[in-house]
């Protein structure tokens, strides 16, 4: 039923149940595993869950089935309204940071909807992580609308429904190791035509070292980094992720210095060096990712760091690469 095109819906009410039914939970499982990334969105518009009157609540989400459906699956018994932004099929703090969850789309949602016409009240619910993008003081100049940011789980929302006031703890954002390995998961499934790539090309030239030193970086970087993620210090991800790119390279770097021993100290010094230089920046970059799927980072501290770290990672990679050119013309030169 709300798997259909991604139009705009009519100025009509749309019902809605709480119930989330098996083909749901499909729908589920794929967007947590990456497929068809994008295809997992509702029609924006207005939804009504139970038998709601004039008087009754507006929730406000994104039209990411996840998203919506989490709303309406904790809204069980009570009976209200669910208005849906467009945001092409992306959760809301992420569509809040790309600006799709934001005030333009609210304020043009509230008018195509007709809500004034529908409720009494001048009130709509939004999650607090959609606060990013939404100016609530420019909502209500726009629309009469007065915007309030609802705690930052829908599982919250009952208790909050009876005062309207959110707790510590409901504002508090966790990231929690099951939450961690959830986004390892969609990064894993997306890296897998990339190392089946990597594996034909390298394997078929018989190169196993070069695939296990490329498999480790990407490993590394999918499901040890968010595993790893409050432990490493620092606090860019970026660096944390040159921490572990380091780490997991060491035993690479050692089992190259014992397969050189014949070479001067200098030479074996370079050939060393080689695979931390090329792949530690790899898994840096990986680490980026994660920017992205966190409530810990902002725009402007994202655009920091990629503009701080991206240029080491190149030079590093780069350095790595002129390196390994380098030891193979010298080693000839290098014997003992």
């Amino acid at each position: 039923m709300f798997k259909s095109s991604p139009k705009e819906s009519n100025n009509k009410v749309e019902p809605v149940t709480s119930t989330i039914t098996r083909s749901n939970r499909k729908d589920h499982l794929l967007a947590r595993i990456g497929i068809n990334r994008n295809g997992h969105r509702v029609r924006a518009g207005l939804y009504s869950l139970g038998s709601p009157t004039p008087d009754s609540p507006v929730f406000v989400t994104a039209n990411y089935t996840l998203s919506f459906d989490a709303l309406r699956g904790v809204l069980t018994g009570t009976d209200c309204y669910i208005m849906v932004l467009e945001t092409y099929g992306i959760n809301v703090w992420c569509a809040a940071g790309k600006g799709t969850f934001g005030t333009e789309e609210l304020v043009h949602r509230i008018k195509a909807t007709n809500l004034n016409e529908v409720v009494r009240h001048h009130v709509l619910i939004l999650p607090q992580l959609g606060a990013a993008g939404v100016s609530a003081h420019e909502v209500k100049k726009r629309s009469g609308f007065k915007v309030e940011f609802g705690p930052i789980r829908a599982n919250d929302l009952p208790e909050y429904l009876k005062t309207h006031r959110a707790t510590p703890e409901m504002r508090r954002v966790r990231f929690e190791l099951s939450q961690r390995l959830i986004v390892a998961v969609v990064d894993l499934v997306r890296a897998v035509p990339y190392l089946a790539i990597v594996a034909a090309l390298t394997l078929s030239w018989g190169q196993w070292f070069a695939f296990t030193l490329i498999l480790t970086s990407i490993i590394s970087a999918v499901v040890l980094f968010p595993i790893l993620l409050p432990y490493l210090p620092t606090h860019d991800f970026s660096s944390k992720g040159f921490i572990l790119g380091i780490i997991v390279m060491l035993p690479f770097a050692f089992t190259v210095l014992l397969r050189h021993g014949d070479l001067v100290w200098w030479l074996r010094g370079l050939y060393t060096l080689t695979p931390v230089l090329i792949f530690t920046p790899v898994t840096a970059y990986l680490t980026l990712n994660f920017t992205g799927s966190t409530t810990f980072t902002s725009r402007t501290g994202v655009r920091r760091e990629i503009s701080t770290y991206i240029p080491i990672m190149a030079w590093c990679f780069g350095s790595g690469l002129a390196l390994s050119i380098i030891v193979y013309f010298l080693r000839d030169l290098g014997g003992a």
